[in-house]
């Protein structure tokens, strides 16, 4: 389908006319107009679903999202199709089975007819590819053998065709075309899916994530801890297990791992990528600055812990990732599904992100965020991992024409604050929520705002410094206490060497984990893990995301939002400080007064500050609308995404603040501002971090002169 018209402007006949072809399309079906589908327009980003006439709307209104020329979530097949330029008729149209595959795995042509050097799992590989040659029957110039067979399981896959069905059709199809070259049954598909490196391993787990049903554990019906049957039970009895439609138990819970060994040694099996893997020793600039995993001192302190490990270029580094998500679009379904993905940092720092290169390693169901039992679903990536590390894999390399033995190592993990909990062991929440002052962490528990902050940053100041000693403007008292030593890795895997862990939601947590730890992670079992000297990342765009939540919802007093209010003010005249902000009681107790805060800003001053947020104009793509998240009327912003929250704080905060605040309290938020503008860059030297770290000290400081209490959880 012509697709030029998306280019026009919006209020053009022929971009109206192509919107409704689109819709057309959309619904070609024969569903009724009145079923929602995804929006593909800028603001909905074929998240929201919405009936015919509200994306049309939209579409006419915001524009297509860029960069959504083939349409796959509204039926258009996402293979492409190449048409010879020698000829126009259909003879000439060739399906481009093998640019598929060099989208999946890279540019594999190469590889034809060589066989010296190769493995039995590359073996099986080319052969696979050699297989896209075939016709899928005498003379069919369209379609191959392999992606017809692709195309089959991606309907299958899209319209939840069962296992019987799909094999009923395939061997209607070789009924009526006995010529016909396309595997006769279902399992014979999934396998030639699974020579492709698609496939997964599924592992039943106890209900109550209390251990996995694998190795010695593989033949048992009911939970060794809490007792829990392993498979689902019949609604009309509770005391039989639920079959399914072969008579066979369903699995109460699943686990989905996908094999990472045999996807890493794909990645040997491109030229191309083989040679990118080895881009951070032969080809990488070591000018002194951060711009790579590798210019870091977690990437030398591995090379320097085992010499063999460094020695060979193309060992793997890998980082790890997890947070939870809903899987079902309706919201209001509470549902918890952890995916746990891996990078592969081997790659130049513009590959190495990129989602052809974050793989997906366990797929963790729900319904429940699986908490501190995290490590029962990581137990088969740790084992993979271990044997990477200790053995390796024998892996042939298609740049050198070789075979070598791969080996691979985890830096480290990169989540938000709540993930972070989950896989290092250390409690994020109650007064020693930060593992990095542990035992030594400055907080208060508000009487009235039921919240524990954390303060006294002054004691990461220099020993001389003036605020030190400054009791009006802090917390009433002088702070002359060293910095908090930091805990090291060693000295953390010698407190936790004999704590027994104790997994399942029914069961109760052990108490021989000392101060705030709640278990002793699985990472440890990895050898060099407790060398790590940086074993868990929180990953910046959340943080980013809760400050400007909490700057912007306190500048304009938004309800719920602010950090500033009635318990807010009674919290300090708990403390007995800023008695100038304290609520004092009038007409005998009937009426609160609340003075003015620095940073309270009135009616037109907020107008002012939502205004210039509703009218800036961005370049494309580097943010979402933003004016769509601005109300003037009610004068408040929300909504917002993470990104958005990341380019506002970076670029738009600074601007209003600087013209409505007083300069004590915009000084210090520009400052935060161009901290995380600086953290962010594409580069850094190590410099800049050491006169960061000094800064935001300074920052920290400041807030805590300016804003309430509540403002510092």
């Amino acid at each position: 389908m012509p697709k030029d018209w998306m280019d026009l402007p919006r209020y053009s006949e022929e971009y109206i006319n192509g919107v409704i072809s689109f819709l057309d399309f959309a619904y070609s079906e024969g569903e009724p107009d009145g079923r929602q589908i995804q929006c593909p327009c800028k603001r909905c980003c074929n998240i929201n679903w919405y009936r015919r006439d509200v994306v049309f709307d939209h579409l006419v209104a915001d524009g297509f999202v860029k960069g959504y020329r083939t349409w796959i979530n509204h039926g258009e097949w996402a293979i492409r199709m190449a048409v010879d330029d020698d000829t126009d008729d259909e003879e000439g149209a060739h399906d481009d089975i093998e640019g598929l595959l060099n989208d999946a795995f890279g540019d594999v042509s190469h590889a034809k007819g060589v066989t010296i050097g190769q493995n039995e799992e590359a073996k099986k590989f080319y052969n696979l590819i050699d297989g896209a040659s075939q016709e899928l029957y005498p003379g069919c110039k369209k379609f191959s053998t392999l992606s017809f067979t692709i195309r089959l399981y991606l309907l299958k896959c899209l319209h939840g065709w069962s296992n019987t069905s799909f094999t009923s059709l395939l061997k209607l199809l070789k009924e009526a075309m006995p010529d016909i070259n396309i595997p006769s049954s279902f399992h014979k598909t999934k396998s030639m899916i699974r020579d492709l490196g698609l496939d997964y391993k599924k592992i039943d787990a106890c209900p109550n994530d209390c251990l996995l049903y694998r190795k010695e554990l593989k033949d048992k019906k009911q939970c060794r801890v809490c007792g829990t049957s392993r498979y689902t039970k019949n609604s009309s009895d509770n005391s039989e297990n639920q079959p399914d439609k072969k008579g066979r138990p369903i699995p109460a819970k699943t686990l989905r791992y996908f094999l990472i060994i045999s996807r890493l040694q794909r990645l040997f099996m491109c030229s191309k990528t083989a040679a990118s893997l080895r881009w951070h020793y032969e080809e990488r600039v070591k000018d002194g600055t951060l711009k790579h995993p590798a210019d870091g001192l977690a990437w030398k302190n591995l090379d320097e812990m085992d010499e063999e490990f460094a020695k060979e270029s193309r060992n793997i580094r890998l980082g790890l990732s997890s947070d939870g998500f809903n899987p079902f679009r309706s919201m209001n379904i509470s549902w918890s599904t952890w995916p746990v993905m891996l990078m592969v940092y081997n790659l130049p720092s513009w590959m190495c992100m990129k989602p052809e290169y974050c793989m997906l390693s366990l797929l963790i169901p729900g319904p429940q965020s699986p908490g501190k039992d995290i490590d029962v679903y990581l137990q088969p990536l740790i084992e993979d991992l271990k044997l990477l590390w200790e053995k390796g894999v024998e892996t042939y390399d298609a740049s050198k024409n070789e075979t070598f033995q791969m080996r691979a190592a985890l830096l480290w993990t990169i989540n938000d604050f709540s993930a972070y909990a989950m896989l290092s062991g250390w409690s994020t929440k109650g007064k020693l929520a930060c593992l990095c002052c542990n035992k030594n962490t400055s907080s208060l528990q508000l009487k009235h705002s039921w919240k524990t902050v954390y303060m006294d940053h002054r004691v990461f100041l220099p020993m001389d410094h003036p605020w030190r000693t400054n009791t009006r403007s802090f917390n009433g008292k002088q702070d002359l206490r060293p910095p908090p030593p930091v805990i090291e890795g060693p000295e953390i895997f010698e407190m936790l060497q004999n704590a027994e862990n104790v997994f399942g939601k029914k069961q109760s947590t052990s108490n021989s984990f000392p101060w705030n730890w709640k278990k002793r992670s699985i990472f440890f079992e990895l050898p060099y893990w407790h060398k790590n000297p940086l074993c868990h990342n929180l990953d910046v765009m959340h943080i980013e995301k809760n400050i400007l939540d909490n700057v912007i919802g306190t500048l304009l007093d938004i309800p719920v939002k602010t950090k500033d209010h009635l318990n807010a003010r009674y919290n300090l005249k708990d403390l007995g400080i800023w008695k100038n902000l304290q609520p004092k009681e009038v007409n005998n107790g009937k009426r609160t007064m609340l003075a003015k805060a620095c940073f309270s800003m009135t009616a037109a001053e907020k107008s002012i500050f939502c205004g210039v947020l509703k009218t800036t104009k961005l370049p494309d793509g580097s943010a979402s609308n933003i004016s769509h998240y601005v109300h003037l009327g009610e004068r408040k912003v929300s909504g917002y995404k993470t990104h958005d929250a990341h380019f506002m704080l970076h670029y738009l905060l600074p601007i209003p603040i600087k013209s409505i605040l007083s300069d004590h309290v915009a000084i210090p938020l520009i400052r935060l501002s161009s901290f995380f503008r600086r953290l962010c860059k594409k580069f850094i030297t190590l410099e800049e971090i050491d006169l960061l770290e000094l800064e935001i000290v300074e920052i920290l400081c400041q807030l805590e002169r300016i804003f309430s209490l509540v403002f510092l959880t």
